[in-house]
């Protein structure tokens, strides 16, 4: 909310915020999905920036070091390595969008669809996952499209 404050809009409007990585966070916290009860306690934690850093604090989680991982472009890491591995046949939950998850969200916050409105400055993540969520949408133009 802080973030939405420090953007000029008045905090009081809105039933409350969610991320996909809060969303997972919560997930890995209760555990109380099958998919996540069936996960271990060790992860590899992989993010570019402290800017793009899940926190795992009170996760439970030992974080253990890959033993190879080769990485090139521009792509966000965490994505191809997970596509890659569901194309080899691993199992992977897809958590942010465009994915029906954000539907988690809006039960999570105990909203209905008709009182969402899902804010992104991506068509093929934001807005595309509110249009899987049946939400209204507000597109940022001046964001990752704009590149």
């Amino acid at each position: 909310m802080e973030k939405l404050r420090s953007l000029g809009f008045d905090p009081s409007l809105f039933t409350g915020v969610i991320t996909s990585g809060e969303l997972t966070h919560q997930y890995l916290q209760r555990r109380d999905d099958a998919w996540f009860a069936s996960l271990g306690r060790s992860c590899i934690h992989m993010t570019w920036s402290d800017r793009g850093a899940i926190s795992l604090k009170g996760l439970g989680l030992q974080v253990v070091e890959a033993d190879f991982m080769l990485a090139h472009g521009t792509e966000a890491l965490g994505l191809s390595t997970a596509a890659t591995y569901e194309k080899l046949g691993g199992e992977v939950k897809w958590m942010g969008k465009p994915y029906k998850i954000i539907k988690s969200a809006m039960e999570m916050s105990a909203v209905n669809a008709s009182d969402c409105i899902a804010v992104g400055d991506s068509l093929h993540h934001d807005i595309k996952g509110a249009n899987a969520a049946e939400i209204a949408s507000a597109f940022i133009t001046g964001g990752i499209q704009a590149t």
